[in-house]
């Protein structure tokens, strides 16, 4: 409204000036070396506005013309981001369907002008990995580092879990290490660093990363505890393989209360005792063992046990055999023992007791070996024969067919 007001009162000005100067047009002269110019001064300033209205339409042709073509490129340019998108919701398809030659491909294909090129080129390099073509998955992490700039995390988890998938223990270590000092609570680093201290024998280092595994929030509490015994039982077996019983005997009484009352330890501890002539060593474990949890496998342990005291391993047998006399593996260790010290009619009774609840080639053997000790041949042989049947008989002439 106000430009309308504007160009009102300059018509008005144009109507009582113009008929005032009409007769005073005034005269001009523009004059160079090679001609003159000669017009009055309505004429210069009509020519002025003219030159004026010729600049103003050249600069509206520019603007239309700049405008065009941004919106031609951005035409363009969204018509390669859109087909990006395609391309990688494509790959994501083919991810899915197990195709890592696709996935690749449509990838690598989309990485420039995707929404998230360092995503694209971290997923073709992991998809390059399933197909084991090492080349190409390194150019896709050298591409992935330069677009990642200062942030390098992503690009080192993915070059640490392809080192893992490779069996590059020794670099994958080393990855490890670093993006421990970088982020030390990020789960998947942990989750790395747990497959790659625990195949690379680093029980200590894997020891050392089970406070920020539990303050993480991403591992239960039985999954840290797993963790927690499979590394001291690795370690275990380094302080028996290379330093040999004495130096495992005093590495087991250093241990805490609660890793030494914990039955896969003490089953573990036992068996390398033995392993290695130390059956002092192993007696005590299973001992204490079965006093604390009644695991079986400490049970299977004790025939392989010579020792000088069989009163006192009797003594924690009878008992438990008074709490709970149906345990056919209490039975059938009690008749395996009672062989050693050839008293065998004690052997006889158990190993009966034993095959009364269940069927066990090993009892019956066994048995059969007691009742020829005591001259009963033909029950002995009768054991030998339903034991052989019974190893014969197959599971489907037990039931009747249709």
């Amino acid at each position: 409204m106000f430009k309308v007001f504007i160009l009102f009162l300059i018509l008005i000005a144009g109507i009582i000036i113009g008929p005032l100067v009409a007769g005073h047009q005034g005269y001009v002269l523009i004059q160079t070396d090679n001609f003159d110019i000669e017009t009055s001064v309505t004429g210069l300033v009509i020519c002025f506005l003219g030159l004026q209205a010729v600049l103003m339409l050249l600069g509206w042709c520019w603007r239309r013309l700049k405008s065009g073509s941004s919106r031609t490129l951005g035409w363009f340019g969204g018509h390669k981001r859109n087909r990006a998108r395609a391309l990688t919701n494509d790959a994501l398809l083919k991810l899915a369907e197990g195709d890592f030659r696709q996935v690749e491909k449509l990838l690598s294909r989309s990485a420039d002008n995707a929404e998230q090129p360092l995503v694209n080129y971290l997923l073709a390099a992991e998809a390059a990995q399933q197909r084991s073509d090492n080349l190409r998955a390194n150019q896709y992490l050298e591409r992935a580092s330069e677009l990642a700039g200062r942030h390098q995390l992503p690009v080192d988890i993915t070059r640490a879990r392809i080192l893992l998938s490779r069996d590059e223990i020794p670099a994958a270590r080393t990855a490890i290490d670093n993006l421990l000092e970088i982020a030390p609570r990020h789960p998947e680093v942990l989750r790395l660093a747990e497959q790659v201290y625990a195949r690379s024998g680093a029980w200590k280092s894997l020891i050392a990363i089970l406070p920020q595994m539990k303050k993480s929030g991403e591992f239960t509490d039985e999954q840290v505890e797993q963790t927690e015994i499979r590394a001291w039982l690795g370690m275990m077996q380094q302080v028996a393989d290379q330093d040999g019983s004495d130096a495992l005997r005093h590495w087991w009484k250093n241990l805490s209360r609660h890793l030494r009352h914990n039955p896969d330890m003490a089953v573990a501890a036992a068996q390398h005792f033995i392993a290695g002539d130390d059956m002092a060593d192993a007696e005590a474990v299973v001992l204490d063992g079965l006093k604390r949890q009644k695991d079986q496998r400490l049970l299977m342990l004790l025939p392989q046990i010579r020792t000088d005291n069989p009163k006192a391993i009797r003594k924690v047998l009878n008992q438990m055999q008074k709490e709970d006399a149906d345990q056919p593996l209490l039975n059938s260790t009690l008749g395996q023992l009672a062989m050693q010290e050839t008293r065998w009619e004690d052997a006889e009774k158990y190993f009966k007791s034993a095959l009364s609840a269940r069927q066990d080639t090993h009892d019956a053997a066994w048995l059969a070996d007691v009742l020829d000790k005591q001259k009963k041949y033909e029950e002995s042989a009768m054991i030998r024969r339903n034991a052989l049947l019974n190893t014969l008989t197959l599971p489907d002439e037990k039931t009747p067919r249709e």
